[in-house]
């Protein structure tokens, strides 16, 4: 990991930007609490401390919030050249999906940066030391522990890739499962850590299917269309063979081809000056589809699709799984079953967040059970997880749940 300028203290901020910060903070809570990417809100200001423009992430592939607020500004007619940004997080200076946050303040004439929070990243952090190398006056570590706790799950992840980062070796890195892969895309090393998601779609008494094996659909349309957005915000979606086998799904994610994942979020004028137009990724870019087992994948099954975007790992092993995942730049996927794949994954402590979806039926003992034996043989032993979120959806409910964060000596 690389050093970090550091900027001059909060000490420094003005009243109208301490006031900033506190909106930018309230606006990053909109961003989805399931996504990969940090939850980041931001606030410009012109010299006279009026605001300018707002923004925030809308998950991953979206712009990120300081491009969403320096778009809103100019759809306000606002001059962003001289303005000073409010930012929850240390603007990113690397390119991923989208490009780097410190490029989109300097081509817009942004004078003075505040943020809150440092991003220690190894790819994204370092902002502050190029913004400052530009000119730009940088400030930092304003309201850092309102932002730290909004952002507590994701610093535990971006803790624990570095910590891979680390310890991995080369030869540890080259190693690979059996493979058999329609998909070109390129190795990268350097991604060691992928961010796992378990979906379940279950009855109330925790089953996927009935005992005759049907299981379309348990839960209802609100909940598989919620199913689908997460899908489009993702970079892999993960089943085993079995389930490949006896659904053949095509793990594709339903959306309206119409922005393209770069596109900055639009004002809404219907709904006011500070609602937005969520950019629909594209069905063009969808995530890569992976089948996990040692028995063969049909050729006409439906996974196989035809854009070249299909895995088949020949492993029983999840470290292995995660490893080839990591090696092709994944760094967000979702699990999506079967039950078998699910408890391998969570007996490895793999699993970083759950999307229960929950529906209003029951199916008793003959119901096949989404989890199968865990090996705890005691209420002591059962890891406990934190509630991230509650929503209901139609007639059902999603309970989104992150690792609990290690308890500190």
């Amino acid at each position: 990991m690389h050093g970090h300028h550091t900027p001059p203290s909060a000490a420094s901020a003005t009243p109208d930007e301490r006031a900033a910060m506190d909106r930018a903070l309230a606006l990053a809570t909109r961003g989805p609490a399931e996504d990969a990417n940090p939850r980041v809100g931001c606030v410009l200001l012109a010299a006279d401390g009026t605001t300018l423009g707002e923004g925030w992430h809308r998950g991953a592939g979206t712009p990120h919030a300081e491009v969403a607020a320096i778009a809103d500004a100019r759809s306000r007619g606002g001059e962003t050249r001289g303005a000073t940004a409010v930012v929850t997080l240390e603007p990113c200076a690397h390119t991923g999906r989208t490009g780097p946050c410190t490029r989109a303040l300097r081509d817009a004439g942004i004078a003075r940066v505040v943020f809150a929070l440092a991003d220690l990243g190894a790819a994204s952090g370092g902002g502050a030391r190029e913004l400052a190398a530009a000119g730009v006056d940088v400030v930092g570590g304003l309201r850092e522990e309102q932002s730290r706790e909004l952002l507590a799950g994701w610093l535990d992840q971006a803790a624990r890739a570095a910590r891979d980062a680390a310890g991995a070796s080369e030869p540890e890195r080259a190693t690979a499962p059996e493979q058999a892969s329609d998909s070109e895309q390129p190795l990268n090393p350097e991604q060691t850590t992928v961010h796992l998601v378990l979906k379940t779609a279950t009855s109330l008494d925790g089953k996927v299917a009935a005992a005759d094996g049907t299981s379309r659909w348990i839960t209802g349309e609100a909940s598989r269309a919620h199913a689908h957005t997460v899908r489009a915000r993702t970079d892999a979606i993960i089943v085993g063979t079995g389930t490949m086998l006896a659904d053949d799904p095509s793990l594709t994610a339903r959306a309206e081809p119409a922005a393209r994942p770069d596109a900055a979020a639009r004002p809404d004028p219907a709904a006011g000056p500070e609602t937005f137009v969520q950019p629909r990724p594209s069905v063009s870019s969808q995530p890569l589809r992976v089948v996990v087992g040692r028995r063969d994948v049909p050729e006409d099954a439906a996974v196989r699709g035809t854009d070249g975007r299909f895995l088949h790992l020949r492993t029983h092993e999840p470290q292995e799984v995660l490893a080839a995942l990591a090696a092709r730049g994944v760094g967000h996927a979702v699990l999506e079953g079967g039950p078998g794949l699910a408890t391998a994954f969570l007996r490895a402590g793999l699993i970083d967040e759950i999307h229960a979806y929950l529906a209003p039926l029951h199916l008793g003992e003959s119901g096949r059970s989404a989890i199968s034996d865990l090996g705890i043989p005691t209420l002591a032993d059962a890891p406990r997880w934190h509630t991230e979120d509650v929503q209901r959806l139609g007639e059902d409910v999603l309970l989104i749940a992150r690792r609990a964060a290690p308890a500190h000596a």
